[in-house]
């Protein structure tokens, strides 16, 4: 009875993780400094596969943790107030990219002085037509979103239809690796480069970081598929399933603003 638990909180043991991330993150990035100098890339390598190790290693203890029961409410509130947080500072990061682009568009600077207004793209940047390739993608995520919100609904409101969480977290992940393709394919087909211009910098960075936010929700919405195969997530517990729909729709709502800012008005 001495280490009966008698309280909401899930008091966590000694673990390695966070000094094994930082250690590994550190190598990773001095390893990618080492590679932009001229070095080979084998220690940056190195310390992005520690990196992985670690994710890998410790949101499986965390899933652990919850299939054990250490998710009490009061845990979960924690860990969506967590995860609400993290949505934030990626508003905030995005944020950066939106500003720089509006700033050149609004502002441009032309090449010859600093106080000679430019133009907006810059001479000999044929930008895409937002409304081929572009629009495609953008209601490619729009549906991914609407299944991974079709799975969530079958999961709280359906008392835990397992076959149409199943339907739609495949539909949603599909359409997910759709975008990926559809977005490098348009990479590939680009009339103007990241180096030497504004423009593409700016265009590369804020969709290029969009683009890989998408590989990582899709990851995120695969882990939730096999702990569906495994039987995890109930109709009160499933936070994690959560976490996952709640990127999603946020990895679409900057998109859209992407497709209506840098693809349409970006013109």
């Amino acid at each position: 009875m001495a280490h009966a638990k008698n309280h909401d909180y899930h008091i966590l043991p000694p673990s390695i993780w966070p000094f094994f991330g930082s250690l590994s993150a550190f190598v990773m990035l001095f390893g990618a400094v080492l590679w932009m100098h001229g070095s080979a890339p084998y220690v940056g390598l190195i310390g992005f596969a520690g990196v992985l190790y670690t994710m890998f290693s410790w949101w499986s203890e965390v899933v652990h943790e919850g299939q054990t029961g250490d998710h009490t409410p009061v845990v979960r509130i924690g860990l969506r107030y967590g995860f609400i947080l993290f949505i934030m500072s990626e508003v905030m990061f995005f944020a950066a990219w939106f500003w720089t682009f509006f700033k050149h568009a609004l502002y441009p600077m032309g090449p010859l002085s600093p106080l000679q207004d430019g133009i907006w793209p810059p001479e000999g940047i044929t930008t895409f037509d937002p409304w081929h390739l572009p629009l495609i993608n953008t209601l490619i995520l729009l549906c991914s979103g609407c299944a991974a919100t079709w799975a969530h609904h079958a999961l709280v409101h359906e008392n835990n239809n397992r076959a149409s969480i199943k339907q739609g977290l495949i539909l949603a992940i599909g359409l997910g690796v759709l975008f990926t393709f559809f977005q490098g394919y348009e990479y590939s087909h680009a009339a103007f480069g990241f180096a030497g211009n504004i423009y593409g910098a700016s265009f590369f960075m804020a969709t290029g970081f969009h683009g890989f936010h998408v590989i990582i929700g899709t990851i995120f919405l695969a882990v939730c598929l096999i702990r569906t195969y495994k039987g995890h997530f109930t109709v009160e517990q499933h936070v994690g399933f959560e976490a996952a729909a709640w990127y999603w729709h946020f990895v679409d709502v900057v998109w859209l603003f992407l497709f209506a800012s840098i693809y349409i008005w970006g013109q």
